[in-house]
């Protein structure tokens, strides 16, 4: 394919295995050859069969599709991406007979003549500047001045240098490349007359200028590394995807109580398989005989539905919703696919409506259950049945499971879906064309509810993850010509599946345990865990990088109107607190290292990380509709660790003033037992909470530390 050109350049930290240096193939792609938006439509483009849909499609056509692609050394340097360089030879590479391969690729046969001696000087190489896009997409030699080239500066265009190519992740990269081209198609058709609300995320701070003002075509996708022996324990023969949640691991919060200092706020250890036993003993959902299902309101749930739930889990379609609402009215919504679906959608809907569930009143039933238990009864008749309309039913039972703060119910429901879904993939012809975009939805769904729980509880893995590496992304379902009811919208989604994967990746690399209960790798030493953090900050950074304008949210503290981009900016924290928080960890355990300046610098992304996440605990019911639980099993995680720290010498005087501290743990303590109603693993998380916040303040009274203000 044309546009991808070898670079011996790597992402930062890439250079680390348990054997040394190694050189590693690398490659970039040039979007600026893709096809041309502009001869598709919005919706039909969607699914444009020209799109990468295998990693096998990567490689140019110069041979590398049949194994010939060569290696070249990469260069280990870890300095800046913008100021590095490609190395380009102006000669063949010699051969090892000697001879150098002609232009179609194949070697000539060897001379009998005894080559010059001169041959085997080593000419010094010319090296080229890495070329912006506009030189790029014409092919004209770019003389690398910055901050624009001299063509640029001719044609009085925008000068964008991208990043150089770093070994892609097909998966990664697969979602950056969908993510730009839906925005280059919107970008194309806002010039021909569509109205940006139509197509743009449903609630966005970025004006129509603004986002035609910038551009994502030098996105960068995101590369990974093997783990190295002594962070955990990585066994290749495992797992062949380090981007799926790893089966065991240190990642929840009850870890950190076998943490030093951590441990010493709580009275009694506490089993980390506790959460998941008390919500298996929990009492079930009474749904109920009694429920009436009103239909007044079905309109203003249905445009609640696509307005804010949908951006979540994006699996819906919008096209074929009136045929499929007016076939289970037919049915009086008592029986059929059809019928369920849509009770589902209106108990989502009026869930997202009513705001987060944390604010009504436990006396009374939540927003949208008498839905809920109409398509409750439909269900068994459905799970039976394996085709993809029936997982889709069950994907968003799970759903509103999940906004019920009800983890392992909602497992039980996924996992079937899991398995009719991996019985539908297993082999071909089982899912029909019509079928197949509704598929992608499914399964995607399915990952990452799965993720979710299996993140903050020790659950069984259904299994879904075998078929991440090769399962394609959505595209858009196919415009019928009907009046659509909704936006199609993909633009959280996939943003969502490449952060998900990134976080279940650095579980994989920095939290594996082999026996259970084992110590997080605070023994490890920091030489060890240096690469491998620099790797994955580097990997979080390109996927934000790659985020299109109206989603990319400001890093800074400024308030969010848009909830869209307000939880993206929560999980990017989330994600890069748990990329640092091994640092944390093993100063707790010897305060000598904070020493070091770098494991210093560590320590204070971590511990900023976990206080953008915490000083407006408020922000977090942005998400409470499909993150409620997680969102609060994360608060008490970043809690603990922050606590930990305000006891700490050297980690305290990274952190703000000991009475802003005071006042942002004291929120989030009052926070979380405000949701300690919604399951019995909150109620335990904000019990430990609050003795471990009163051990905390009693222990600063009593050791007189003077901490810097």
């Amino acid at each position: 394919m044309a546009g991808v050109t070898p670079s011996p350049d790597v992402s930062p930290g890439s250079a680390a295995t348990t054997s040394g240096q190694f050189p590693r193939d690398s490659f970039c792609l040039n979007l600026s050859t893709l096809p041309d938006a502009s001869n598709f439509v919005v919706k039909s483009a969607l699914k444009s069969p020209h799109l990468l849909e295998s990693p096998n499609s990567f490689y140019s056509s110069t041979g590398a599709l049949n194994g010939t692609f060569k290696k070249r050394p990469r260069n280990m340097s870890q300095s800046s991406g913008t100021d590095r360089e490609m190395s380009n030879d102006t000669t063949a590479p010699s051969q090892s007979n000697g001879t150098a391969p002609t232009s179609n690729g194949t070697e000539p046969r060897a001379s009998n003549k005894k080559r010059p001696s001169t041959d085997t000087i080593d000419y010094p190489r010319r090296r080229a500047t890495i070329a912006c896009e506009i030189c790029r997409s014409r092919k004209s030699r770019c003389d690398g001045s910055r901050p624009k080239c001299r063509l640029c500066t001719e044609l009085n265009a925008e000068c964008i240098y991208r990043e150089p190519g770093i070994k892609l992740d097909a998966g990664d990269k697969l979602i950056l490349e969908h993510l730009n081209r839906i925005e280059g198609l919107l970008q194309n058709n806002l010039a021909n007359g569509y109205s940006i609300a139509t197509h743009s995320p449903s609630a966005s701070n970025s004006t129509s200028e603004d986002f035609l003002a910038r551009s994502t075509g030098n996105l960068a996708a995101l590369g990974i590394v093997a783990p190295i022996s002594g962070i955990g324990t990585w066994n290749s023969t495992a797992s062949s995807n380090i981007s799926t949640m790893p089966k065991t691991h240190t990642t929840p919060a009850l870890y950190l109580l076998q943490s030093p200092m951590i441990r010493e706020l709580v009275s009694r250890p506490y089993d980390p398989k506790i959460l998941l036993q008390l919500e298996m003993n929990r009492e079930p959902i009474c749904l109920g005989t009694s429920l009436g299902l009103d239909l007044a309101n079905t309109g203003a749930y249905v445009q609640a539905y696509f307005e804010r739930v949908n951006v979540f889990y994006a699996c819906v379609n919008p096209y074929t919703w009136t045929t499929y609402y007016q076939t289970a009215l037919s049915h009086g919504f008592r029986e059929g696919p059809e019928s369920c679906i849509v009770l589902l959608v209106l108990a989502l809907g009026h869930a997202g409506s009513s705001g987060s569930i944390s604010h009504h009143s436990p006396d009374k039933d939540p927003p949208g259950l008498a839905y809920f238990a109409a398509a409750w009864m439909l269900l068994p008749g459905l799970m039976t049945r394996n085709n993809m309309l029936a997982a889709q039913c069950q994907i968003l039972a799970a759903a509103y499971l999940v906004y019920l703060v009800r983890p392992v119910e909602a497992w039980n429901v996924l996992s079937g879906a899991s398995m009719k879904l991996q019985l539908l993939l297993s082999a071909p012809g089982r899912i029909t064309p019509a079928e197949e975009e509704l598929s992608k939805r499914v399964y995607w769904n399915a990952v990452m509810i799965e993720s979710d729980l299996l993140a903050e509880l020790d659950l069984p893995h259904s299994g879904i993850a075998q078929f991440e590496d090769t399962f394609t992304l959505p595209t858009g379902f196919e415009d019928i010509g009907t009046e659509a009811l909704g936006r199609d919208e993909l633009w959280y989604f996939l943003a969502e599946i490449a952060l998900r994967r990134l976080l279940n990746r650095v579980s994989s690399m920095l939290y594996i345990r082999t026996t259970p209960y084992s110590k997080a790798p605070a023994a490890a030493s920091v030489a060890q865990l240096d690469p491998l953090v620099v790797e994955l900050d580097f990997q979080l950074n390109q996927w934000y990088a790659g985020l299109p304008p109206a989603m990319q949210f400001p890093l800074d503290r400024v308030p969010l109107q848009n909830p869209v981009q307000t939880v993206l900016r929560l999980r990017y924290f989330a994600c890069r607190t748990i990329i640092y928080r091994p640092y944390v960890l093993l100063v707790l355990q010897d305060e000598g290292l904070a020493m070091d300046s770098s494991v210093q610098e560590n320590c204070h992304k971590c511990l900023e990380a976990c206080i953008r996440q915490l000083e407006y605990i408020g922000a977090h019911s942005a998400g409470h509709l499909p993150y409620l639980f997680q969102g609060a099993l994360s608060i008490f995680s970043q809690t603990l660790l922050v606590m930990g720290a305000t006891m700490s010498a050297s980690l305290s005087a990274l952190l703000p003033p000991p009475a802003t501290m005071d006042d942002i743990i004291g929120n989030v303590v009052h926070e979380i037992e405000r949701l300690a109603h919604l399951a019995p693993s909150i109620r335990l998380s904000a019990e430990i909470i609050r003795e471990a916040e009163s051990k905390r303040r009693m222990w600063i009274r009593t050791a007189g530390l003077k901490f810097e203000p």
